[in-house]
């Protein structure tokens, strides 16, 4: 059939009417998905060398997407990490400052004045799903149902028998919402299972999923182990009564656990990325895989911070350097960078990302130039804090500051460019550099940790 016949002004017409219709069209903001290990060491993965644990799912991530070498979490262990992430700030800004314990489990969290990241995507549109372990409070209204996230199913305290779901204070630990709740099956797996769900009921808006995973913390329980905590305290599911429970696993039995949970995490995280896919997803998604700190660094389970001294609790390297992988395909390029990044620095990523301006003053920074266009982020002191002890960086050098058991009470000097493994100490070859190290270490410790809440216009 011939077409009419168009005046060229009538063509430019439609021309500009079909361009200026394109661009005009809103685009969907990006759906972002962190998965967090716990406890998982520098070289655990085989995209960070190991020859041990074999993780093609990772290591997927990796090769089509940015690997940091320089990517720290902001605490050498769970807690405070995990309230850096939810915040964007160091964590003692939010009372956080160690590991809230199960001893003392009713007291503390996260505090509630805090915007977390979860509620700052709410505000632009966002829909929010945690599943998986929260660690930043025990008591209900710490619960991250009440803390912006939509939906929530997983555990509050540091560890769970994969199985039985018990804490090891002996309580039942198993939430769906602010509400304890027996629902059966390895932890992992219902992880996963419950991101998969979360996917497929947001696939039509942009979406959060926070996936912070058990494996591989103690207590080692492959797939097919069996629960061995019982209830001791608390509210005692019935179901309970008929779960076969056995003893601890012996050594050599638990390096082998150990090695089926991180190669189980690797395929948890190919489950969700398989989701994604199917879903039509994958390439308005950033994926996030990181770990809440270094690995336990023992040598009997594998567990490896290789080349870096130091393991979890530990403010050297391995204490606090993790693996920290970004995803997104078709934007972000394949590389590798030894740019500098926290923890903290994922929520501020996402605030620009999604167009969402956070109610306070991040200590954190965003990515986005870093990610899309390769750019260095600019030049920042960073701090990480544990008791007593201090770490301190500024560019190549670190400075440890400390007294007890973990660190010496003289000041240690370290060029992590030159000494990845922390084995020379250079304090006594520069002692001005020691001098205005220290000071101002000890100027940004002080102003952290005197509560200064940074807020928006002060």
């Amino acid at each position: 059939m011939k077409l009419p016949h168009l005046s060229v002004p009538l063509l430019i017409l439609t021309s500009l009417f079909t361009i200026h219709h394109s661009a005009a069209a809103p685009q969907q903001p990006p759906n972002f998905v962190v998965i967090m290990a716990d406890d998982l060491g520098y070289a655990e993965l085989g995209c960070y060398g190991s020859k041990t644990f074999k993780t093609p799912h990772i290591d997927a991530l990796a090769e089509g997407g940015l690997r940091l070498t320089d990517f720290h979490s902001n605490g050498a262990v769970c807690s405070p990490t995990r309230a850096a992430l939810l915040t964007g700030r160091y964590q003692q800004r939010s009372g956080i400052d160690g590991v809230v314990t199960a001893k003392g489990h009713r007291h503390t969290g996260l505090g509630l004045e805090q915007e977390t990241v979860a509620e700052l995507l709410k505000r632009a549109g966002y829909a929010t799903g945690m599943f998986g372990k929260w660690h930043v409070g025990y008591d209900p209204k710490f619960n991250p149902s009440k803390q912006g996230f939509d939906q929530f199913q997983g555990f509050v305290s540091g560890n769970i028998d994969l199985f039985s779901h018990v804490d090891q204070e002996g309580w039942f630990d198993w939430w769906v919402q602010d509400e304890l709740s027996y629902v059966p099956g390895y932890a992992p797996h219902q992880i996963t299972e419950r991101g998969i769900e979360f996917i497929r009921q947001h696939k039509d808006q942009p979406f959060l999923l926070y996936l912070p995973h058990p494996a591989p913390h103690y207590p080692y329980q492959g797939p097919k182990d069996q629960a061995n905590r019982v209830v001791k305290k608390g509210f005692k599911p019935e179901q309970l009564d008929k779960l076969k429970t056995v003893p601890a696993l012996k050594k050599a039995e638990a390096a082998r656990a150990y090695r089926e949970m991180v190669q189980d995490l690797d395929a948890q995280v190919g489950r969700i990325i398989a989701e994604l896919q199917s879903q039509g997803l994958r390439e308005n998604t950033l994926v996030i895989f990181c770990s809440d700190n270094g690995g336990t660094g023992n040598k009997e389970l594998g567990s490896s911070n290789a080349p870096l001294r130091g393991k979890k609790g530990q403010l050297y390297e391995g204490g606090h350097r993790v693996a920290g992988i970004f995803n997104w395909p078709g934007k972000i390029k394949p590389r590798v960078s030894a740019e500098t990044v926290m923890t903290f620095d994922l929520m501020p990523t996402f605030a620009e990302l999604a167009g969402v301006v956070p109610e306070a003053t991040m200590d954190g920074v965003s990515l986005k130039s870093l990610l899309l266009d390769h750019e260095n982020l600019a030049k920042r002191p960073l701090i990480w804090m544990t008791g007593k002890s201090t770490a301190y960086r500024q560019g190549d050098w670190k400075l440890l500051l400390g007294s007890g058991r973990k660190l010496p009470p003289s000041p240690l000097l370290y060029n992590l460019r030159q000494d990845l493994g922390e084995t020379t100490d250079l304090a006594a070859q520069y002692p001005e550099r020691v001098k205005t190290m220290q000071a101002a270490a000890l100027h940004m410790r002080n102003e952290i940790r005197n509560g200064s809440q940074m807020l928006s216009g002060q």
